[in-house]
């Protein structure tokens, strides 16, 4: 007797009982006239008790292309109970394959990190580094994820107003990149069909212009303003600043910022931050000199040297473990001391961990 329920590695197959015993439905090929003559293919998709295999079999096809078409209307994460990811570069005996730059983009639940502050800026960068070297690598869900998920940062960006320089970088890199493996390269570099990463590429520009078209209201308050501050306390919070482009703009709101803002000593503490590690800059860093423009050294150092990165909160990776979370979320350590084996984890290292 052939098996006909439903079996986990696959659907089972259609059969019907002859004269000569039963033999098996195949709906392709020369076969299918064949099996035409022995039952009548409108039979099949009748209520008959009978035929109940193959009412079960369009039910499933049915349920089938409903989960397809929700897949591809989604816009929503893939929820996971473990908000953690074990990184992994080999087979094992214990684990075989490997993770994917992808596969830790979908685990890492970068939607809920956009909406905690501390976390924004680090996830805008690290999906700007992506957009520059590493889209090819992702897989069409993964790929699929990023988007929704940068769709949520340009949102929150236009709804707080929060950072819109770095998500206007991060949408000009992207849109490069695009430009260049459509056009360029061709294709086949990119995973699905071309005509989808065109419509992309126009949701770009039309996130830039929104972006570009944003206006910031201006807040009213009754209490006190930074410019019923102190200069000392101006100063001081002037020089806790890590970007060069915020203290510039903030240098153009009213003429006693633009003043502290020029400040020598402020840019200098500036240079010390970003390049005091630098051999260069060793040397200079001990200078006593009243004669050097520190602006103009801070954008001189920029073109050789990278910027230190600064975030409030960052993804930890776990060296006993090899387990990728973030603190808040924890993971399942074995190690006596766990705070020990803790390493935090910066965007570009995030990226070196899954290049094989």
């Amino acid at each position: 007797m052939p098996f006909l329920g439903k079996d986990w590695r696959s659907p089972g197959w259609s059969w019907t009982k002859t004269d000569h015993g039963w033999k098996r439905i195949v709906f392709f090929g020369h076969e299918l006239e064949d099996n035409n003559k022995d039952i009548d293919l409108k039979e099949l998709c009748s209520d008959n008790n009978e035929n109940l295999f193959v009412g079960e079999v369009c039910e499933l096809a049915n349920t089938k292309r409903k989960k397809e078409l929700y897949n591809n209307n989604t816009k929503s994460q893939c929820e996971f109970p473990d908000k953690w990811i074990y990184v992994q570069k080999g087979s094992t005996k214990e684990r075989h394959g490997y993770c994917t730059l992808g596969e830790a983009l979908n685990r890492l639940d970068f939607s809920s990190a956009i909406q905690d502050l501390r976390r924004f800026n680090y996830v805008a960068k690290l999906f700007q580094l992506i957009a520059r070297s590493q889209l090819t690598s992702l897989s069409g869900a993964a790929q699929k994820n990023y988007f929704n998920i940068l769709e949520k940062i340009v949102r929150k960006v236009l709804e707080d107003n929060y950072n819109p320089r770095l998500v206007k970088e991060l949408l000009q890199d992207l849109s490069s990149s695009l430009h260049s493996l459509t056009i360029h390269f061709g294709r086949c570099v990119l995973v699905g069909n071309v005509n989808i990463w065109l419509c992309r590429l126009e949701t770009i520009v039309k996130w830039q212009q929104e972006l570009n078209n944003m206006q910031i209201p201006k807040q009213l308050y009754t209490g006190m303003s930074f410019n019923d501050l102190p200069l000392h306390m101006q100063n001081k919070i002037l020089c806790k600043f890590s970007d060069a482009c915020d203290i510039i703009n903030l240098g153009q709101a009213t003429p006693t910022l633009h003043i502290l803002s020029e400040n020598r000593t402020l840019w200098k503490k500036l240079c010390q931050f970003h390049f005091s590690d630098k051999p260069f800059c060793r040397n200079l860093g001990l200078t006593r000199s009243d004669n050097v423009d520190w602006k103009l050294m801070y954008f001189t150092l920029q073109k050789h040297y990278p910027m230190k990165e600064q975030y409030g909160d960052t993804l930890h990776f776990c060296k006993h473990c090899s387990i990728l979370f973030w603190k808040d979320f924890g993971h399942p350590c074995t190690a006596n001391d766990p705070d020990s084996c803790l390493m935090p984890i910066s965007p570009q290292h995030f990226i070196d961990l899954f290049k094989f």
